[in-house]
């Protein structure tokens, strides 16, 4: 089988835009592919400073990729701090890319834009980025539209080593589906944390309700776009052609039959979630990080042997 890697920031509690252009795509994936799914604490300090907050993050993904589908004795399922190689051969790749290249990164200009501190970490992000991706021999990587540079900086890193140093690194290849690699929030953005305008993956189905109750409508056409646009992520047009055809202008129905249709998913999936306790999260990782090791140590190993730092 094809080896397919991704991982997930621990930077906050997930949303159903998360699911839906992260962990239903993985869990799917990782079926017909030998699956290597990261919980990218790491990448996440470069914003989060609450060791609490991180901890409680971290064992939440885990909990949320059990709960929708994930096997973690069928897909490595670890966490990037247990393996130091991430971070090893992150320096070297920051050592053959240049300033001006880095520079190019759309993420890193975005989030500088939007007011986030222009830390190192967040300037190198992409190499760290690559150091995930590449120490594992991976061929795909499924990431949302908006993440497709951080592969192309990958096979970037991957050629400029295989060049200086011989043919090491596999260069992986994206895998994008359109279709769902963008949920929009309650105010008609991208589904963030950052923007506030989330609606929470295993909530309450209070808290669901009073999430869908604030997305944002426009009065001005035949249906509310940003509550369809989200109900499209759980069913077809086909399907909810009939719902809005008769409750045309009927804002509040529309999205009372949302939150029904999101609790109906969401329900099965938030038992097994609250099910889940930290020494199973533990466990999951512990086996996890020991099957990741394995790997990326004899990486590693190759790696040294190459850029002459093996005596």
């Amino acid at each position: 089988m094809k080896k397919l890697f991704t991982g997930l920031q621990p930077s906050g509690a997930l949303h159903i835009g998360n699911y839906f252009g992260a962990l239903k795509q993985t869990v799917e994936l990782c079926q017909t592919h030998d699956g290597l799914v990261m919980v990218a604490d790491y990448h996440a300090l470069t914003s989060l400073r609450d060791p609490q907050e991180l901890r409680s993050n971290i064992i939440d993904i885990v909990r949320s990729y059990v709960a929708v589908g994930l096997d973690p004795k069928k897909t490595t399922l670890f966490q990037q701090a247990s393996v130091q190689e991430h971070t090893e051969i992150a320096w070297i790749f920051d050592c053959l890319v240049s300033v001006s290249f880095l520079e190019l990164a759309h993420a890193y200009k975005d989030k500088v834009a939007k007011g986030l501190e222009a830390n190192a970490g967040l300037f190198t992000y992409p190499m760290l980025m690559a150091a995930d991706i590449l120490l594992y021999d991976t061929d795909i990587v499924p990431v949302g539209a908006d993440q497709r540079q951080h592969v192309e900086y990958a096979r970037e890193a991957a050629a400029k080593f295989n060049t200086a140093f011989g043919t090491t690194f596999k260069e992986p290849k994206e895998m994008i589906l359109e279709a769902v690699a963008v949920v929009p929030g309650t105010d008609g953005k991208k589904m963030s944390k950052s923007y506030g305008n989330t609606i929470p993956l295993f909530g309450t189905k209070d808290e669901i309700t009073k999430a869908v109750m604030s997305i944002v409508t426009d009065s001005s056409g035949d249906k509310p776009e940003n509550v369809y646009k989200i109900h499209r992520a759980l069913k077809s047009e086909s399907q909810l052609a009939p719902l809005y055809e008769v409750n045309r202008g009927k804002y509040k129905a529309i999205k009372e039959a949302l939150v029904e249709d999101i609790e109906e998913l969401v329900a099965p999936m938030r038992a097994i979630y609250d099910s889940i306790t930290e020494s199973d999260v533990r466990d999951i990782l512990k086996e996890g990080g020991h099957r990741a090791r394995a790997i990326a140590s004899k990486k590693m190993h190759d790696v040294c042997q190459k850029i002459g730092v093996a005596i």
